[in-house]
């Protein structure tokens, strides 16, 4: 792990000159479906070599800084998922309001971040681009050859349906462009794009390795491939592919539900079977300032990141029941008798003890750090991310960031069954969705649910719940078109009284819940991002989307 990590850094050391001039000449250059990207070496001393061709790959896979300071929404980026996404949502949000109009009705085409994503991505799109362009020049292993081109077309699908799921028609570039050919493109209908990304990772899912040599762990595998067109079909409503696709993964035996569940999110969890593919870290290296934006105040940290109470309320109780349903939900004591992915997961104002002091966050604990009159908090904070065996600069971390977990792809392959109106027995939740609330550090019932109907909300909680904060969260609630009343209305911080008809100081529901956030989505026309204004000034044959 430690040898594929330190070849990111020769990379970088490599392209710091070239990186010096493309910022001085893209400085003119303002349409970012980048024609050649300019930060590569020339072709006249590169591409001679299986070393060089490793280098380049090695920048495909790292685009940007080494840090989040580069561009921020670099969709390979973790700290994208959890902001850009997540962060979006009825799970939470971030204090600083970076994002916070994304969902919220606010979204215009000269919106900062739905700019930064379309410009990075295709930043990345130009380089597998440029990669796949050159490669076959290079003199090495045929097989080996095929496996990195496999894996830089499955980068470029992946930004592809993502731009795609996001935009709907988006210019789809195959080839390096040249100024005059980048800046008079059009875009490509939608069904379009989708049917090339599916035939390329299914393309790519057969020239990649099922395994890498564990000093080469973080590449992109058949099952990474595979993980990655599963979420295409089901975004697509492709359910028997779908179901296709996962049991493949599933048949290739090699990966597992981990009994641990903090840790996979830790640097101890970075070589657990349950991770099929992650960005990968290294500390003082090739950091990531995830612990600054998970980690309160109090701690040392930002507290960036912040949940919202209705995540909160979606744990179970642990007799496997809803807190509307369980007889060991006690609203004065809500935090009680919960399943212990909560605990993991968020930092709960006087319940969560983290590196051995009790986190604090209540408006009359004059003397804290988090307490809610400081910043735009919830009271939540967010833990999941957050490890406490890390003693080292709080922006240096090195631990990987999950992209795809075994967990998904089993919650996948229930719901494609499900939709494809195949049998659900017993059998096959005690495979998937049992296997994930079973693991060891939680252990919650069993779900015996066969009615499909029945089942399909038991599901997505299930899915909300597991995979919180690893930026699927808005994926989901697109692809179930949910959005529009999932995201209106009002969302909540932490409890602040058991006595609200009669508590003055904040605004808090009937519940004594605080009231932190408002949210308004517009069913008409925010499914769709904004073909960002800057990209059609340059180029006037690139339409909008509706509402913009």
């Amino acid at each position: 792990m430690k040898n594929i990590k330190s070849k990111i850094v020769r990379f970088w050391a490599a392209c710091l000159l070239a990186v010096s001039l493309a910022a001085l000449i893209s400085g003119c250059q303002k349409n970012l479906l980048d024609k050649n990207p300019l930060d590569q070496l020339s072709t006249a001393t590169f591409w001679k070599s299986e070393s060089d061709a490793l280098l380049a790959l090695t920048g495909v896979y790292n685009t940007g800084s080494s840090y989040e300071s580069g561009p921020m929404y670099d969709l390979w980026k973790p700290d994208t998922y959890i902001r850009l996404l997540d962060l979006t949502t009825d799970n939470g949000y971030e204090k600083d309001n970076m994002v916070g109009d994304l969902n919220n009705g606010n979204r215009t085409a000269t919106y900062g971040p739905v700019q930064i994503l379309w410009q990075t991505s295709y930043q990345k799109i130009a380089r597998c681009n440029n990669f796949l362009e050159n490669i076959d020049a290079v003199p090495m292993d045929t097989v080996a050859k095929a496996a990195m081109k496999a894996e830089v077309r499955t980068i470029r699908a992946y930004d592809y349906f993502y731009l795609a799921f996001y935009w709907g028609d988006i210019p789809l570039v195959t080839k390096v462009l040249s100024i005059n050919e980048a800046n008079t493109i059009s875009r490509t209908p939608r069904k379009d794009v989708i049917s090339f990304v599916l035939s390329e990772l299914q393309r790519s899912a057969g020239d990649l390795p099922a395994t890498y040599p564990v000093a080469q762990k973080g590449r992109i595998t058949q099952a990474a491939a595979l993980a990655i067109l599963g979420r295409v079909q089901l975004s697509e409503k492709l359910w028997a592919d779908a179901v296709n696709t996962y049991k493949q993964i599933i048949d290739l035996n090699l990966y597992s539900i981990d009994p641990q569940y903090k840790q996979l999110f830790e640097v101890a969890g970075e070589n657990s079977a349950e991770l099929i593919l992650s960005a990968k870290r290294m500390q003082n290296v090739f950091g990531t300032l995830v612990q600054r934006s998970c980690i309160p105040f109090m701690y040392g940290g930002y507290h960036q990141f912040n949940v919202y109470n209705e995540l909160v309320e979606a744990y179970q109780c642990t007799d496997g029941k809803s807190i509307q349903e369980s007889p060991l939900y006690d609203p004065a004591h809500p935090y009680q008798n919960r399943d212990p992915r909560l605990y993991a997961s968020v930092f709960i104002p006087e319940n969560t003890v983290f590196k051995g002091q009790l986190y604090v966050a209540h408006p009359d604990s004059v003397k804290a750090k988090d307490r809610l009159p400081l910043r735009a908090w919830s009271g939540y904070a967010l833990k999941k991310f957050a490890d406490e065996s890390y003693t080292g600069p709080i922006t240096s971390y090195g631990g990987d960031f999950p992209l795809v977990r075994y967990a998904e792809v089993l919650l996948s392959y229930l719901e494609a069954n499900i939709e494809a109106g195949n049998p659900i027995t017993q059998n096959l939740l005690d495979q998937t969705i049992n296997k994930v609330r079973g693991r060891a550090a939680v252990n919650m019932p069993p779900v015996t649910e066969t009615d499909p109907v029945a089942l399909t909300p038991i599901l997505r909680n299930e899915r909300r719940v597991e995979l919180a904060f690893e930026g699927l969260r808005l994926f989901d609630l697109y692809r179930w078109h949910i959005a529009h009343t999932v995201l209106e209305g009002k969302f909540h911080g932490m409890k602040l009284t058991n006595d609200p008809a009669n508590y003055t100081a904040f605004p808090v529901d009937n519940n004594g819940y605080f009231m932190c956030r408002q949210m308004a989505f517009r069913e008409n026309t925010d499914y769709l991002f904004p073909v960002p204004q800057s990209e059609r000034d340059v180029d006037t044959n690139l339409t909008q989307n509706p509402g913009y």
